[in-house]
């Protein structure tokens, strides 16, 4: 399949002719080894690990076209441009293209000029698609945003299921690699089950953010909008994403925002679809350096400058917010992800698991089951709003990465949050789930499993009918033990075991409790579990949060920053100071007027990162510009000049 066949060296010499970069990332390589070598591949890359060059560098080197099969189709111009930009011919087919483009497109696909060409998954189903494949020198699939394919990930779409049946239309089945940033165990089998991957290489690289600073805020809606609003507007040149859980609440913060000054524009799916495209170019084109949106926004956005991301809201998901959060500091410099939450959250985020209407592919028990599923998942993130724990640690646990973890920045390991001693009501959770199991061996069956509202019911002592039919559960040495404790409080604590460990939901029609992995350490002596205190103040700080609230910035190795600082405010990187932050400033001048100039993003010139390296490095000549980090040979061409002489004048 592969003619010629390219081996890693040519690897690395296409990596630094069209991008600019010495060597590869951790996770790349493993996996264009195995493309190169004609073997399937699923790569498992945090966002902003270089997930899309793994299939770019064999493109280049392998025969005939690569067909990326995206579902972003408002984005799929914008990353064809990305490729052009560096040097690479690419095409793309979307519903927003006329009969003649698209025949166009078609014509340079078949006629082996371009060695990419970004699909929608719902282009597969066509007839005229698949019978144009037929004919073509297909030499990579390349499946982008691939645990779309799960009824278990974040993003599902049913188009993503026809993926394995038009591969086995082609004549010539042709190297398939699939690519995602957020997948659990459970959802890379179901990719590779569904697609049809065969004996792949599979490379998951740790998914920790080091440049990320992590920060939970517990708030009343009012404090999160003071929260919000004085974080903004204290830093008007920074990039930022605020996610909100409504249409209307993206409205009105949007809204709020621009009232005192700051160039935000509104992200929905219920706008029209030009003034969604107008915002989402306003914010990458640095017009507007702050977008509000739903969780419609985001998912391919190749902003690399992105340096804070709020949510005025919780997510349904540990996998949602890594993703959503994940669009910050994709350049690899200090950025912040800051996530408010209320106890309102958990009671919207359970309504919209109950109104979930699913897909009509499934059946009602099947349906069901994704409901009892995505309740599991939402368990994880409240964990994550509440543990004590680094926040760090907790998303890499989560995703089933089980090595030490150094915490690079985070509200936890800052010490910013008190604690409740909750030992007596865990203890009287593991009891109570112990003698409910019982209750079923002691008549010779298996433990009976019960779920979470059953084991609320017992320890309040609930006199609801249930309690007293031919189950007798208020029989239980445990009912009635906690009469005095809140629901909610009761609720908290379970859902903390569960995400620590001690206790675990099973999967399946109803989400029934019984003991975790760590279920053992709740008897041990000295077992003591506490909750995290963590309502805080809107007005202690420069970011308008208490303890926690955002009084350091954190980076790459732990750097932080006072908030109120000069480069936060100005959005120097925190990694420049002195006269490399002078000259950042003067290079990020030059690249706007290039940007506007040309009609493109000024990222597309050069990431904020490359900026940095020259900054550092202040290149003397062509030569000395090449060695810089992110510039290759047609960036040299077009913009070396005029960048060298902004850094000869600044030196001298």
């Amino acid at each position: 399949m592969v003619g010629i066949m390219a081996d890693m060296n040519d690897a690395r010499s296409a990596l630094r002719q069209y991008f600019g970069y010495d060597g590869f990332r951790p996770g790349q390589e493993p996996l264009i080894h195995a493309i190169l070598q004609g073997r399937d591949a699923l790569g498992v890359m945090p966002t902003g690990a270089g997930k899309s060059l793994c299939y770019q560098i064999p493109a280049v080197l392998m025969h005939g076209v690569t067909i990326v099969i995206s579902p972003l189709v408002s984005l799929m111009a914008d990353q064809v441009a990305g490729l052009e930009g560096n040097d690479i011919h690419a095409v793309c087919i979307n519903s927003t293209q006329s009969p003649e483009e698209q025949s166009v497109a078609l014509a340079e696909a078949r006629s082996g000029r371009c060695k990419v060409m970004y699909v929608a998954p719902e282009r597969l189903d066509t007839q005229r698609f698949v019978e144009f494949a037929a004919t073509l020198d297909i030499a990579l699939v390349a499946i982008d945003e691939a645990h779309c394919v799960s009824q278990w990930g974040q993003d599902f779409r049913p188009a993503y299921l026809g993926i394995g049946d038009f591969l086995s239309r082609l004549p010539d089945r042709p190297v398939v690699a699939a690519f995602t940033a957020t997948a659990t165990e459970r959802v890379r089998r179901d990719i590779v089950n569904l697609v049809g991957l065969r004996d792949p290489q599979i490379s998951v690289t740790g998914f920790d953010r080091t440049n990320l600073y992590f920060d939970v805020i517990k708030a009343v809606p009012t404090v999160k909008r003071q929260w919000i609003e004085r974080y903004v507007t204290a830093r008007p040149d920074e990039s930022g994403i605020i996610y909100c859980a409504t249409r209307k609440e993206t409205e009105s913060l949007a809204a709020d925002l621009c009232a005192h000054g700051v160039r935000a524009v509104c992200y929905h799916a219920g706008l029209p679809p030009e003034e969604r495209h107008a915002a989402q170019r306003a914010f990458v084109n640095d017009e507007a350096p702050v977008v509000v949106a739903t969780n419609a926004f985001g998912m391919g956005i190749d902003k690399s400058n992105v340096r804070y991301v709020i949510h005025h809201n919780m997510p349904d998901s540990i996998e949602a917010y890594y993703q959503e959060a994940g669009r910050a500091g994709r350049d690899g410099l200090a950025s912040r992800c800051t996530l408010l939450w209320s106890d309102g959250d958990i009671a919207t985020r359970r309504r919209f698991i109950e109104m979930e209407n699913g897909n009509e592919r499934l059946t009602d028990e099947e349906a069901q089951a994704v409901r009892n599923r995505r309740r599991v998942l939402l368990d994880g993130m409240i964990g994550y709003c509440r543990t004590t724990d680094c926040l760090h640690r907790y998303i890499t646990s989560y995703f089933g990465e089980t090595g030490e973890v150094k915490c690079s920045g985070c509200s936890n390991c800052d010490g910013e949050f008190e604690t409740i001693d909750v030992t007596d009501i865990a203890v009287s959770i593991g009891k109570c789930v112990s003698e409910m199991g019982q209750r079923g061996r002691r008549q010779g069956e298996e433990a009976r499993k019960y779920g979470a509202g059953k084991i609320v019911q017992v320890l309040r002592g609930s006199d609801a009918r249930e309690m007293h039919d031919w189950r007798r559960l208020d029989s239980c040495p445990m009912y009635g033990r906690l009469r005095d404790v809140p629901d909610s409080r009761i609720r908290d604590v379970l859902s903390q075991m569960v995400a620590d460990g001690y206790l675990a939901v099973e999967e399946g029609r109803f989400p029934l409790v019984w003991f975790g992995v760590r279920s053992m350490d709740m008897r041990r002596v000295g077992f003591r579990m506490v909750i995290k205190q963590v309502s805080r103040p809107a007005d202690s700080d420069d970011h308008g949060g208490g303890s926690g609230g955002g009084t350091t910035y954190g980076g790459s190795g732990g750097s932080k920053t006072g908030g109120s600082s000069r480069r936060t405010r100005s959005a120097v990187p925190v990694e420049l100071d002195g006269a490399d932050a002078e000259l950042f400033v003067r290079l990020r001048e030059l690249r706007m007027e290039i940007a506007r100039a040309e009609a493109i993003p000024p990222y597309r010139v050069f990431g904020d990162k490359t900026l940095c390296d020259m900054c550092v490095r202040r290149p003397r000549n062509d030569g000395e510009f090449l060695a810089v980090n992110g510039v290759g040979q047609k960036k040299l061409e077009q913009y070396g000049g005029r960048f060298l002489a902004v850094i000869r004048d600044f030196g001298d």
